[in-house]
């Protein structure tokens, strides 16, 4: 397989997960999904510019086919979440409809090769393969338009850039050349299935455990996204709900804020804590006063976790396919976090009788943008075995 660009992203409705491969060699990113308009008046000029970081000081102007061009300046990222106009993601958002997506995608795009080139002010990247996800509520109706409207050319310049002489601006020409969109949840098991440098089967017993059949609840922002496996292959009759951990997440932001008088900048400052272990659970409203939070997050893990648990159990009786599925398996950011409240859910589920036994893989937040990039390579592997196929029947 010969050397190309690729460029993977998970668009979560928390965080958009990079692997980007420029000529085989990997970098990976996470950008908090957060956006907010800026305002020139109100910008605060750092002291020194050698001490601003470029990722916390993201402001981006995008041009693109794919919205309507206001000449709108936005904040993203760790930029947007110190903002106090600063937009999150509302509940059963459609992707592909909402200029936030576009707009963070291409300057994460622009951000990865403004740093692969970063004596430069003025750049073209090509992009030969880009790998996108969708949740499976919206993957079947929507996949076509997504790839559509992302091929071609887009442009983003980031403005007020830190070390870059006045106008300290770069724009980013990006050129991509062909899209792939992968379901949640199905890209997940392929991560677990797949060599990412082979593309080879890495887990012989997981693909024999298809032949009776596997679900995967994958658990996000604001879905949890259902993949029956049978076969190997994804099974049509499954499907994912609205059903997310940023309900969750609100909750314990409004109670912290209300009661601790701390206010979270957004869900993704809250997730990383969260994320990071009982041993962060706490605030500090003011110098030196810390505050245990653990009493507001717990109740709410707890009863998100017996939610997941009854989709769960819904969804497999639903299915024909699934029915009596060998393996069942939690994946995803929301389920690596409440994992322990989640395993304390099932104990009671099989106490009713209805026993769901779940498998915890690693890297359960990682797995669907491996997913992507697994999904990627493989689809241009295909591309370059049809030329190679239509150059050997063009010389015969």
């Amino acid at each position: 397989m010969s050397k190309n660009n690729i460029f993977a992203v998970d668009i979560g409705n928390s965080w958009y997960k990079v692997i980007a491969s420029d000529d085989g060699e990997l970098v990976e990113y996470q950008l908090p999904n957060a956006l907010a308009l800026f305002d020139e008046e109100f910008y605060e000029k750092p002291y020194d510019d050698e001490d601003l970081d470029f990722e916390e000081n993201l402001i981006v102007e995008v041009k693109s086919s794919t919205f309507i061009d206001r000449r709108e300046i936005y904040y993203i990222g760790k930029a947007a979440m110190k903002q106090p106009n600063v937009s999150l993601t509302s509940f059963n958002n459609q992707k592909i409809d909402e200029e936030r997506t576009y707009i963070l995608l291409h300057s994460m795009i622009a951000y990865h090769a403004s740093l692969s080139n970063p004596a430069e002010t003025n750049i073209e990247y090509c992009i030969d393969q880009l790998a996108v996800s969708l949740p499976t509520t919206q993957y079947k109706e929507k996949k076509e338009a997504f790839k559509e409207r992302l091929k071609g050319v887009h442009t983003v310049i980031f403005h007020k850039a830190p070390c870059i002489p006045e106008p300290k601006e770069i724009t980013v020409k990006i050129h991509i050349e062909d899209v792939i969109v992968g379901a949640e949840g199905a890209l997940a098991y392929l991560s677990l299935t797949r060599d990412p440098e082979t593309l080879n089967i890495k887990n012989d017993d997981l693909v024999k455990d298809s032949r009776k059949g596997i679900l995967i609840g994958d658990l996000g922002g604001d879905s949890v996204d259902f993949v029956g496996i049978k076969n190997n292959k994804p099974v049509a009759s499954v499907e994912g709900e609205q059903f997310g951990i940023n309900q969750f997440l609100d909750n314990i932001i409004q109670k912290v804020s209300k009661n601790e008088l701390y206010k979270f900048n957004s869900r993704s400052e809250l997730e990383e804590k969260l994320a990071a272990g009982q041993s962060e659970w706490y605030v500090e409203p003011f110098a030196g006063v810390k505050k245990d939070i653990s009493k507001y997050i717990i109740p709410q893990l707890k009863s998100m976790a017996i939610k997941y648990l009854e989709h769960f159990d819904r969804v497999r009786s639903s299915s024909n396919e699934i029915n009596g599925a060998g393996k069942y398996i939690a994946v995803g950011g929301a389920a690596d976090i409440a994992q322990r409240e989640i395993k304390e859910a099932a104990v009671k589920w099989n106490e009713r009788g209805r026993p769901i036994e779940l498998y915890f893989p690693e890297n359960m937040a990682k797995l669907n943008v491996q997913g992507l990039l697994i999904l990627a390579k493989m689809n241009q592997l295909k591309k370059e075995k049809n030329k190679e196929n239509d150059y050997m029947l063009a010389k015969n």
